[in-house]
C-alpha cells in the first residue's frame, strides 16, 4: 500500500476517537508536523510549516486542538493501539514495561512542575515528570498509557491546580501507584497478562510487587542492594503459638542465627561457580553478554509489624567480571522452572521503552510542548505517541524504518516564505549575539540498538477494549 494512502487510513482510524469533526484537521496536520524534520516541534513551528501561507490561523486552530479542545488522550491511545498491536509478533512472549521520563523545565507555573529527580540530567532539577506503560514484543514496543505524576505541592494547591486545570479526581500518587493504576485500567479493558518489568524506582517498592501479584501478573524489577532477603534454605520460625485471645500472631520470628542478609552481602559470599556468561541481544558493534548469577530466596525487608512469610521468588545478580562487586540486582515471579537465559533476556527487555523515550524525544518531539495546562500536556504526549504509532506499526510491517523516522514526511510541504516573521518576534528585532547550537549538554544516555511478542488488539473491536488475539 501506498505510505500515503496508509497514513490517510491511519488518520481516519484515530479520528474515529476524536468526537467532533472540526478536530480532524488539527489531527492531521499536528501528526504531520511531528514527523517532520523540524528543530522544534511545538505548536508554532509546526503550524509555520504545514500551513505557512495561513500561519496565524494556522497557529490558533492547532493550538485549539491541542491545548483546549475536549478530546479523549486515553482513547486515542487505545485507538493507537488497535492499529499498531496487531502488527506485533507475541509469539515469544510479550512484556507490559513499567518507567517514568522527565522533561526539563523552568518556572513555577506549568503543571507539575516542581525540583525533583530528573532523569535525562542525572540529578535534582526542575523538571516535570511522566509515568508511562509501554506493550513490548521482540520486535518492537508501544506506549499505551501516559499520566503526568503530580507532586505534593501541586496536589495541595487548589489555585494551581484549577489554573492548570488538573481534573478533579487527581490527588497525589506516587510513581509506582500511578503504574498500579494504569496496569490496572489496561487488564480491566482486556488487555493480556505479561510479565511487568520495571527498575529499581518501581521494585524497591513492596506494595507496588504485591500489587501486581494481586493482579496475577509476573514480574522481573530491579532493586537496590539494600534489599533484605531470606537466603536459599533458611526462613524464619513460625509465629508465636496462639494464646487464645486477641489476634494470632502473623509476625515470622527470627533469632541470632537465624537472619535475613541484603542481596549485597549474599552476593559477595556466592562462589564463582555460582555465576555464568549469558548473552541476551545483539549490540551495535558486539553481542551483549554478561556474568549472572540466579537463586530462589524469600523477600524479607517486611518481616516486622504484621508482615507473612513471604513465598520464594527469583533473585537476579549481574556482576560483570571486571567489577569489585555486582552492577545490578533483580527480583522476579516468574516460575521456578524459568531458565537462567529466560530470566536474563527479560531482565534486559527493559531496553525497549528506553528507546521508545529516546525516538520520541529526539525525532517526534514529545518535551517540546510549551504549554502549561493539565490537559495541553497529555494531549501532545499523545500525539507524538500517535506519530510513533504509524511509524513502528510500518517497520514492523515492513521490516524497515521506512527511510528512518525523522525524516519520513507523508506528503510535500511548502516551504516557509522568506518574509514569514514567528509569532512573537518584533519587525526590528535588537542585534543579538550569536549562539552556538551544537553545543549541548550530554543526557548521560548511551545509543540502544532497535531490535517483538503478545497478545494484541484487534482492529475494528469497539475503541473502549483491549481485545487478544
Amino acid at each position: 500500500m501506498d505510505i500515503a494512502k496508509e497514513f490517510d487510513d491511519y488518520m481516519a482510524h484515530l479520528m474515529q476517537g476524536l468526537g467532533h469533526a472540526d478536530r480532524h484537521s488539527g489531527l492531521v496536520g499536528y501528526c504531520t508536523g511531528l514527523m517532520l524534520p523540524l528543530s522544534r516541534k511545538s505548536v508554532e513551528p509546526i503550524a509555520a510549516r504545514v500551513d505557512p501561507l495561513h500561519a496565524s490561523a494556522k497557529h490558533q486552530s492547532l493550538h485549539h486542538f491541542v491545548a483546549k479542545a475536549q478530546w479523549s488522550d486515553k482513547e486515542l491511545l487505545r485507538r493507537i493501539a488497535q492499529w499498531v498491536v496487531p502488527q506485533m509478533n507475541f509469539t515469544a512472549g510479550g512484556w507490559w514495561i513499567i518507567d517514568d521520563t522527565g522533561f526539563p523545565k523552568k518556572g513555577k507555573h506549568s503543571v507539575g512542575v516542581t525540583r525533583q529527580y530528573c532523569g535525562v540530567l542525572g540529578k535534582q532539577d526542575n523538571c516535570q515528570v511522566a509515568v508511562s506503560v509501554t506493550l513490548a514484543c521482540e520486535q518492537g514496543s508501544l506506549p499505551v498509557a501516559w499520566q503526568l505524576y503530580l507532586p505534593h505541592v501541586w496536589a495541595e494547591d487548589v489555585s494551581r491546580r484549577t489554573k492548570a486545570g488538573v481534573p478533579e479526581d487527581i490527588e497525589f500518587a506516587t510513581k509506582p501507584q500511578i503504574a498500579l493504576q494504569q496496569i490496572q485500567g489496561l487488564l480491566s479493558e482486556g488487555a493480556p497478562h505479561h510479565c511487568v518489568l520495571a527498575d529499581a524506582g518501581y521494585g524497591i517498592d513492596y506494595a507496588f510487587r504485591q500489587g501486581l501479584t494481586d493482579q496475577g501478573l509476573a514480574y522481573v524489577v530491579g532493586i537496590t542492594s539494600a534489599v533484605v532477603v531470606w537466603p536459599p534454605g533458611v526462613k524464619p520460625l513460625p509465629p508465636k503459638p496462639y494464646s487464645g485471645t486477641g489476634r494470632p500472631p502473623v509476625v515470622p520470628r527470627r533469632t541470632a542465627e537465624r537472619q535475613p542478609v541484603n542481596v549485597k552481602t549474599m552476593a559477595l559470599g556466592l562462589p564463582n561457580s555460582a555465576f555464568h556468561d549469558i548473552s541476551w541481544r545483539e549490540g551495535s558493534n558486539e553481542l551483549l553478554t554478561g556474568r549472572f548469577a540466579a537463586l530462589r530466596v524469600r523477600c524479607a525487608g517486611g518481616n516486622v509489624g504484621k508482615a507473612r512469610l513471604l513465598p520464594e521468588q527469583w533473585l537476579l545478580i549481574e556482576w560483570p567480571a571486571d567489577q569489585a562487586e555486582p552492577e545490578k540486582y533483580y527480583l522476579s515471579t516468574l516460575p521456578e522452572t524459568t531458565a537462567l537465559n529466560d530470566l536474563v533476556h527479560a531482565a534486559h527487555m527493559r531496553w525497549r521503552i528506553e528507546r521508545d523515550y529516546q525516538d520520541l524525544k529526539q525525532d517526534l518531539g514529545l518535551g517540546h510542548y510549551e504549554g502549561r495546562g493539565w490537559r495541553g500536556f497529555h494531549h501532545h504526549a499523545t500525539l507524538s505517541i500517535a506519530a510513533y504509532g504509524f511509524l513502528m506499526a510500518r517497520r514492523l510491517k515492513t521490516g524497515s524504518d521506512v527511510g528512518g523516522k525523522k525524516n519520513f514526511v507523508p506528503c510535500q510541504m511548502p516551504a516557509i516564505p522568506k518574509d514569514y516573521v514567528p509569532r512573537g518576534s518584533p519587525a526590528s528585532a535588537a542585534p543579538r549575539y550569536k549562539l552556538d547550537h551544537n553545543v549541548a549538554l550530554s543526557t548521560g544516555r548511551r545509543p540502544r540498538d532497535r531490535t517483538g511478542p503478545l497478545s494484541a488488539l484487534q482492529l475494528g473491536e469497539p475503541p473502549s477494549t483491549f481485545v487478544t488475539q
